[in-house]
Formats: structure tokens, C-alpha cells, sequence
């Protein structure tokens, strides 16, 4: 992930990426799921309904719903195959073409003779989206599943329902397995909201973009330059030679992690910036920063890769 994109031109966009409507299983017609974000503060969402022959392989046309402060990017929650588990897959794909080509998969569970994971993430990153391997802890995914999936962006780190409704919502444990072959992955906080339980709005994403079209945002979320979050912000993050500087919206601790135990925290009251040394990260290539606020929420910087 690069920095300098905090101190560029353009306008943070806060979004969810995952989340699902009548089409699919969800409880609530799409251009109601669209309202419901948008009177929330939200500035644009995906709505990722599941991509399986039961629903008619739905990719949900939400342009209707478009107007000068909300916008949407049109995506779909891929399924195929099977995991080690014998589960099937469960891949976010946002920015899918409308002709994108449906796998075999009739139902959410896994059929013989289906395409691998593998092969529909890389099918939908040539088809021009942003992929990321959903909700790890949940699918019960083992290492060598997540690192089959070559062609991901990022890793689902955490997802509000699933917290809501099995506690198993985190994925930073398959995320650094992965950052720690070499695998230069970013991360998101997501809903997968289906408004059948309070499953919505407790996390997203806080886009870097000059404009709030799904274009600019995809182009960012492409590059990383974004940043997850359940409540707090984090204005800025400086990499300097004796350490780390993070400007954010007033925090309790501060956490600079790096490959494994490696660490380097501060706590204090009503913190605005800090600046971390990185002498117990020097041997780790990358690094990530998360920022706790007083009543335990989080925000969490995409990977910084020290060669860069």
C-alpha cells in the first residue's frame, strides 16, 4: 500500500462492499438497501448479491439509484467449487461486468464439476474487478485455500455480520499467513448485510478519490489507497527513517504490527498522532497500523510494504 495518497488530491468516500438484497438472499429490495446506506452517511456501496443459479446468477443493476451524493459499483459474491472443507466458495468480485459468464454453481453448496476458486477470482480480475477472498474465519478456509487464490486484491479482515451473528468475522490470521510468502495483498472491512439480523452498517471502507463514480473508486480500491474501518479515522500515515507517524480522529492506542509478534504500540488518552519507532519490526517487510478509540473500535491501514 502506499501513503502518499492521504496527502493527494480528492476526498475520502466511505462504501461497503458486501452486501445483499431480495435478488439473493437478502430481505430488502435493492433500491431500499441503497436508501437505507445513503441516510447512514455512506457515499456509494457494492452490492454483492450471490452468484449462484438458484437466484439466476444475479448481478444487480443498481444505476437507477445513482444521484449527486451516492453512487454504486455493480459486483457479485462468486461461488464454485469446493474447499478443503468440501464447502463451497465464497468470492467478492466488485466493478463484474453485467456479461460476466456464470460458473456452474446451481446452489450455495458445492456441485461435481465445477470450476475452481482459483480460476473464477482470475476470471473476474481479467474481467476488470477488484477480488477479495470473503470472509476466511467463517468458510473455515484453510491456508491452502487462500493460497490458491492468486488473483485477490485483498482479504476480508473483518465482517460485521459475521461478528454479529457467529463471532467469526476476522481474517487477519489468513491475511498474514499470505503477507508472510510474499503475497501483496490489501485488506476490507465489510457488512455482508442481509437485514434479517443487525448485520449492517459496522464496517467499510474510507476510499481516497478525486470523484465519487465507480470508476475513480475502483481505480482506488485497485490501489490500495483506502483504508477499513468500524469507527475511527486515520488522517494520515507518514513512514520516516526512525519509524511510523499516524495522524487520526482521537484514539486510545495506536498498534504498528509487522510479520509475526513483532509490535510497536502506544496508548494514551484523546490521542490525535503518534509516532511509533519500528526498531522490533526491522526484520519484517511490511508493516500495518491499527488505531483503537476509546470505545474499541478499530481502523486498520492497508499493508505497507518497507521496499517501497
Amino acid at each position: 500500500m502506499p501513503t502518499s495518497f492521504f496527502s493527494a488530491a480528492g476526498k475520502f468516500h466511505r462504501g461497503n462492499l458486501h452486501t445483499h438484497s431480495t435478488n439473493s438472499d437478502g430481505v430488502l429490495p435493492p433500491g431500499e438497501v441503497c436508501r437505507r446506506y445513503q441516510a447512514e452517511g455512506y457515499d456509494f456501496i457494492s452490492l454483492t448479491d450471490h452468484f449462484v443459479g438458484l437466484f439466476d446468477y444475479p448481478i444487480t443493476d443498481t444505476t437507477p439509484f445513482h444521484n449527486g451524493h451516492f453512487t454504486t459499483i455493480p459486483g457479485a459474491e462468486l461461488h464454485t467449487g469446493k474447499m478443503e472443507n468440501g464447502h463451497i466458495w465464497h468470492i467478492l468480485a466488485v466493478g463484474l461486468p453485467h456479461d460476466f459468464t456464470p460458473p456452474n454453481a446451481p446452489y450455495l453448496h458445492s456441485v461435481e464439476d465445477s470450476e475452481f476458486g482459483a480460476s473464477i477470482a482470475q476470471r473476474a480480475r481479467d474481467a476488470g474487478a477488484f477480488v477479495t477472498i470473503a470472509h476466511p474465519h467463517w468458510s473455515g478456509m484453510s491456508e491452502a485455500d487462500a493460497r490458491s487464490i492468486t488473483a485477490a486484491h485483498a482479504v476480508e479482515i473483518y465482517n460485521y455480520g459475521c461478528v454479529v451473528d457467529n463471532d467469526r468475522g476476522e481474517g487477519f490470521l489468513t491475511l498474514e499467513h499470505l503477507l508472510n510468502n510474499g503475497r501483496k495483498l490489501n485488506m476490507v472491512a465489510t457488512d455482508d448485510a442481509h437485514f434479517n439480523t443487525p448485520d449492517f452498517f459496522g464496517g467499510w471502507v474510507m476510499v481516497k478519490a478525486t470523484q465519487n463514480t465507480p470508476e475513480a473508486l475502483l481505480t482506488a480500491l485497485k490501489a490500495g489507497e483506502y483504508y477499513s474501518s468500524t469507527g475511527p479515522q486515520i488522517n494520515d500515515i507518514r513512514m520516516t527513517k526512525d519509524g511510523i507517524e499516524v495522524d487520526c480522529s482521537s484514539a486510545a492506542t495506536i498498534i504498528v504490527q509487522g510479520q509475526g509478534p513483532s509490535m510497536a504500540t502506544q496508548h494514551g488518552q484523546s490521542m490525535t498522532t503518534a509516532q511509533l519507532s519500528l526498531e522490533r519490526l526491522s526484520d519484517s517487510p511490511w508493516v500495518r497500523v491499527t488505531v483503537i478509540d476509546r470505545a474499541g473500535k478499530r481502523a486498520w491501514s492497508n499493508p505497507i510494504w518497507r521496499e517501497s
